[in-house]
């Protein structure tokens, strides 16, 4: 046997074998220095000793060298006579890395080699779930649970299993026996606290997750669970906190870099997001997550070849992304104006994914719905299950179903599925309808003086905004539409700038009577600077930001030569548009009839009194029903006030291929339609609370 004294005087002789003995004692005392020393002196005498190299994977693993445990740990298993449990442990830290492939090949000798060997039961089964093959990761389990039936780890993993599969009973069930064989079990709390936050119930969830991080500090997915609960509760400054935690012990953790990015996506700093996302992909090239989240990432950003790439990616790739990528394919040539590609994409989901609802719900808006439409039996046989849906698919389901029946003509069918959808989704979040009032009544109270001349407040010079404003589902998507047809004129969409530059500048409503020419004057320069690279060239851009209303006194202040379009619609009809869908983005007024009504009486005083004040050269109303009545004279009055000469173009608007990414993707494909003027009149019974609050009394 070699000897170590020469290289190792405190080996006290020790063979190659003692020594490796003794590491591993160190090891298993927790004296993880004195076993890494021991180790790298038995590889000055014998290079690349298996045992040696293991071990060391070991501790860099537990330092949180990943890359390092790996390439170990790959070494060790190239000796002749490696045992099943290192290419077990290379199959887990593969997996850790995202080396999905890889490490289904090591798990899959592993239990070759050692039939009876739990461990690489447990690591094959988690791995065969990552990479989407749940089936074979359920054998895989339940063998465990055969051969050791009081495993805790077992139950924990198996529930992952049937979660992921959507057998919601399964998995609690599975969950809490691992809790009742070891109550301190951490990840066990912390998927627990997964699954609560998929049935919405927050507190609960971010109990268990708290739990689970004291239990221990180092549970990655703790923490990542944790951030998931903030964000279903829209507290993305909370998420992000929960990730900074995380990011300070496993900072190149791929899940945590890709969670990083979709909230930052979130807050709508993509920029951010996107070096995130590629910082995930440079990491992991082979993670189907981290492409794509940068494919989410890059149609935020509004480029779209790119973010097909990436979706392209995450489907060929294992993983458990393939059902939201094909669906996000589907999305970006909805978006895109390619309905009939849309179709098929969402086709090619159902095809590959028979049961999913998400593709179901999603491709709501490709249709108007038949009474014998099978997707209505399919979603309303779903719900009879809904104790196994995630919150999220049985909220979308409920809506889905709601707009098929508003379709067929079915009132009391849709609005028992849109109460019960806007219910849910009400329960998700904290919204304060008296607070929100009382802010726009600051707002009105604000811009009292005439802003007709404006000379002195020497706002920034530029002929280029155009903002759209008005409620949602007001029209605004359509003048967009409208005027975006023309070949000088750019609809940029939905833009945030306007708020950021104001958030930036200081609180809102501002103190007028204090703020200096200068200051107004930066804060539209910063607007400008945010919006130009949306611009292409063209000379004007449609801002087309609904919420913008609330700063359209500020505007002609900030922005001299700014333009600004009010969309007006019925206000029953507007607000039972908002109720049907489930927006995007966080419309919170929207999901409770009574608040509804309460925000569209608010916006209705305060579009009154600016209507006062704004200068009528860079203000105008347009009203929806007025579009649709008349359309050619409506599109050259809008074209003549942004100071365009006309062009035919506009009246063949749903011809424009252009992205459009809000709830009205699907109508503005289309020609001019009436069949949505005062539609609210035969569902008026199902409307008490909105009326009501609207001061309207029932038809």
């Amino acid at each position: 046997m070699n000897d170590l004294q020469e290289n190792f005087p405190r080996a006290q002789q020790l063979t190659v074998p003692e020594a490796l003995q003794r590491a591993y004692a160190y090891w298993n005392a927790g004296k993880a220095v004195q076993a890494e020393e021991l180790c790298r002196h038995v590889l000055l005498a014998w290079p690349y000793q298996s045992d040696a190299m293991h071990l060391l994977g070991l501790i860099a693993h537990a330092y949180g060298r990943l890359d390092m445990a790996v390439s170990h740990i790959r070494q060790a298993c190239q000796a002749a006579n490696a045992p099943a449990i290192y290419f077990s442990n290379l199959a887990e830290m593969c997996r850790q890395k995202g080396l999905l492939v890889e490490a289904e090949q090591a798990a899959q000798r592993a239990v070759r080699m050692a039939p009876q060997l739990v461990d690489a039961w447990n690591n094959l089964g988690i791995i065969l779930q990552e990479s989407g093959k749940l089936e074979a990761s359920l054998d895989c389990l339940q063998r465990v649970l055969v051969l050791q039936p009081n495993d805790a780890r077992g139950h924990n993993n198996l529930a992952n299993t049937w979660r992921r599969m959507s057998r919601l009973e399964q998995a609690e069930q599975h969950y809490k026996k691992a809790l009742e064989l070891d109550p301190n079990y951490a990840e066990a709390h912390s998927n627990l606290a997964f699954l609560l936050n998929t049935h919405g119930k927050f507190d609960e969830a971010a109990a268990a997750a708290r739990h689970a991080i004291d239990l221990n500090p180092k549970l990655v997915d703790a923490y990542l669970n944790l951030a998931d609960v903030e964000v279903a509760r829209l507290r993305y400054a909370d998420a992000l906190h929960s990730l900074d935690m995380l990011y300070s012990f496993a900072p190149q953790h791929i899940a945590g870099l890709t969670a990083r990015a979709q909230i930052l996506k979130k807050m709508e700093r993509n920029e951010e997001a996107l070096a995130w996302a590629n910082r995930a992909v440079l990491s992991a090239p082979d993670h189907a997550n981290a492409h794509h989240t940068l494919g989410q990432v890059l149609q935020a950003l509004g480029r779209h070849d790119e973010a097909l790439h990436a979706f392209d990616q995450a489907v060929l790739l294992p993983g458990n992304v393939a059902e939201e990528a094909l669906l996000a394919r589907a999305a970006l040539f909805m978006e895109s104006g390619r309905s009939e590609d849309a179709i098929i994409a969402f086709d090619q989901v159902l095809q590959q994914f028979p049961a999913s609802i998400r593709a179901l719900t999603a491709r709501n808006d490709t249709k108007v719905y038949q009474a014998d439409d099978p997707d209505i039996n399919m979603l309303e046989a779903a719900l009879v299950q809904a104790g196994s849906l995630p919150l999220l698919d049985r909220t979308a389901a409920h809506f889905a179903l709601g707009k098929a029946y508003l379709d067929t003509g079915n009132s009391a069918r849709a609005f028992h599925h849109l109460h019960a959808a806007n219910g849910l989704k009400r329960a998700t979040f904290t919204y304060d309808s008296v607070a929100t009032r009382q802010w726009m009544e600051r707002i009105a109270t604000t811009f009292t003086t005439d802003l007709k001349n404006l000379d002195d407040v020497g706002g920034a010079p530029s002929d280029l905004p155009v903002f759209i404003v008005g409620m949602p589902r007001s029209g605004t998507t359509l003048v967009e539409q409208i005027l975006a047809s023309h070949p000088q004129v750019h609809g940029a969409g939905e833009l945030s700038a306007l708020r950021l530059a104001i958030e930036a500048a200081g609180a809102f409503p501002p103190d007028l009577a204090t703020m200096p020419a200068d200051r107004l004057r930066a804060i539209g320069q910063d607007y400008l600077r945010r919006v130009a690279p949306f611009a292409h060239g063209k000379d004007r851009l449609v801002d087309k930001m609904p919420a913008n209303f609330l700063y359209a006194g500020l505007i002609p202040m900030i922005l001299s030569g700014a333009r600004i379009i009010h969309c007006r619609r019925d206000p029953v009809d507007t607000c039972l548009s908002c109720y049907s869908k489930h927006f995007v983005g966080e419309q919170l007024f929207t999901y409770d009839l009574t608040e509804l009504g309460e925000f569209h009486r608010a916006y209705q005083i305060l579009m009154s009194q600016l209507r006062q004040v704004l200068p009528a050269d860079r203000f105008i109303e347009v009203d929806y029903e007025a579009v649709v009545d008349n359309l050619e004279a409506e599109a050259q009055r809008l074209v003549a006030f942004i100071g365009l000469p006309w062009d035919e173009a506009c009246l063949q608007f749903h011809k424009t291929r252009r992205v459009v990414r809000t709830a009205s993707v699907n109508q503005v494909r289309q020609p001019i339609y009436k069949t949505s003027k005062g539609r609210w009149q035969k569902h008026a019974a199902y409307l008490g609370p909105l009326l009501a609050a609207l001061g309207i009394g029932a038809a």
